[in-house]
């Protein structure tokens, strides 16, 4: 089988890989934008509470998560889909690594704002919604368009729960034909085609957020 054909027949696994990046995304976003906003207002044992669960799927191996996620839970009665195990597991554990960058830009907002806010009569929550939040909007693009690339990546580990993506695709095709060299280059050919777009994608973004002075030069 020539290259070309085996990229092709590779390529039959994209919706899988795309379905599991688009439904990652769902848990990922959300679980990012409320981690990083509670861990950086709440105090005490709450703030604790918060943290762990954040840890928890930060400092977890994804490997390892799909594993107990799809082969142990179903030992307590807690049946879950392959793609559901997917994409929960992957979004979560992008989304803890997302919501420290929340959370850091949350805490660079100048302080003088904040008493601003306040000082004009607001809550501290409204204080965060209207003028915390819009400002690390632009800041933390970079942060996920780099986590949305690395969750198209790590799609590469559902082949692990019978998932049938691209990388699944691709031992079924090394164990008939014995290309590995063929087949893991167009393996590898694939992802950057994959992640490169996302890549020119976030540049252009940021260029017209104006994120950077070499961006703004046109760099």
């Amino acid at each position: 089988m020539g290259f070309v054909g085996i990229l092709a027949r590779m390529f039959e696994g994209l919706g899988v890989t795309g379905e599991v990046t688009l439904y990652g995304l769902v848990y990922a976003v959300p679980f990012a934008m409320a981690g990083g906003v509670l861990q950086y207002r709440l105090e005490g044992p709450a703030r604790f509470a918060v943290t762990a669960v954040i840890e928890f799927w930060r400092s977890s191996s994804a490997v390892i998560l799909l594993f107990m996620f799809f082969y142990v839970l179903p030992y307590a009665n807690i049946n879950l889909s392959a793609m559901t195990v997917s994409a929960l597991v992957l979004g979560l554990n992008i989304g803890a690594y997302g919501s420290q960058a929340v959370r850091g830009a949350l805490q660079a907002v100048d302080r003088g704002q904040i008493e601003g806010g306040l000082a004009l009569g607001l809550a501290r929550n409204r204080v965060l919604w209207l003028i915390e939040l819009p400002q690390i909007l632009r800041p933390i693009v970079p942060v996920f368009i780099n986590l949305f690339i690395q969750l198209v990546k790590a799609t590469a580990l559902v082949s692990l729960v019978t998932l049938s993506d691209m990388t699944f695709r691709a031992k079924e095709i090394n164990q008939l034909s014995y290309q590995p060299v063929a087949v893991y280059s167009a393996l590898l050919l694939a992802y950057l085609l994959l992640c490169y777009p996302i890549a020119v994608l976030g540049r252009r973004i940021e260029h017209r957020l104006n994120l950077t002075p070499e961006l703004r030069h046109g760099l």
